[in-house]
């Protein structure tokens, strides 16, 4: 009987360990599987943290779209887009979100557009997925001169007391007031990376919080009983937690990160 692959290991702030090691590339694509329910649960992205990620670039690539979340910010701020992920499924899903905006099938190690072809180019929730030394030449191939590259990470905000413990409970390590520094280290031809914070709250039901788990990789390549344990947990949690008894509504306090570095000639 086949076993299931296990998930990459998460190390401190979500990240996987090694983008490039098999286990992480079939965490990666077991998106597809979930892909209606990741788009339907993952919250979107603050307009002034992009707006702030892109600059003035009008032709921004959307390097892991994903189901759009990114893209949508995008297009709302009145810009040109290119949608690339190597999930099918993922990328049905950006076009009913998105409609009309191109999409490709492709990797951040093999960009499938021609040299020079944009502004900016952007990555939501998705530089842990890249293997670093093909994915930089590749983005600043594509790049126009001086262009940008932007990274931007929602993190849901553990030091609130009850999505500390949501996080022990879905075996998270990760830390929103942490920092990305030490990972997001793009180098040559990339000049110096600046940051920007924009701290928000994204309002849920109940259901639609324990959607936001289902749409975890971690929780995707969980066996059926350990996925029925974490959702019974958080279920209680959320019943007794003196935060949360008897609100209909939750309000989950999001960081979003936003990291932003351009070509030096």
């Amino acid at each position: 009987m086949n076993e299931r692959p296990e998930a990459a290991e998460p190390l401190e702030h979500g990240l996987v360990a090694d983008p490039s090691d098999p286990a992480t590339q079939v965490s990666a694509r077991s998106f597809g599987a979930a892909a209606s329910v990741y788009h339907q649960a993952r919250p979107g992205y603050p307009a002034e943290a992009i707006a702030w990620l892109i600059g003035d670039a009008t032709r921004v690539l959307d390097l892991g779209a994903g189901t759009g979340k990114l893209t949508e910010a995008l297009v709302a701020l009145d810009r040109e887009v290119i949608a690339v992920d190597p999930v099918e499924e993922m990328l049905e899903e950006l076009e009913v979100a998105v409609p009309g905006v191109p999409r490709i099938l492709g990797t951040a190690e093999d960009i499938p557009i021609e040299d020079d072809a944009v502004d900016a180019v952007v990555a939501g929730q998705a530089w842990h997925w890249f293997q670093p030394d093909r994915a930089i030449p590749e983005i600043a191939r594509v790049l126009r001169s001086h262009g940008i590259l932007g990274l931007v990470w929602n993190s849901r905000d553990t030091r609130v007391d009850w999505l500390r413990q949501a996080g022990e409970i879905m075996h998270e390590r990760h830390d929103a007031s942490a920092t990305f520094e030490s990972y997001v280290n793009v180098g040559p031809p990339f000049g110096e990376i600046v940051e920007h914070t924009v701290e928000w709250g994204a309002r849920m039901s109940r259901e639609a919080f324990l959607d936001l788990v289902r749409s975890r990789s971690y929780f995707i390549s969980s066996t059926p009983e350990e996925q029925r344990a974490t959702i019974g947990a958080l279920e209680a949690l959320l019943a007794t937690h003196p935060d949360l008894a008897g609100a209909e509504e939750l309000v989950v306090p999001y960081v979003t990160r936003c990291f932003r570095t351009s070509l030096v000639d």
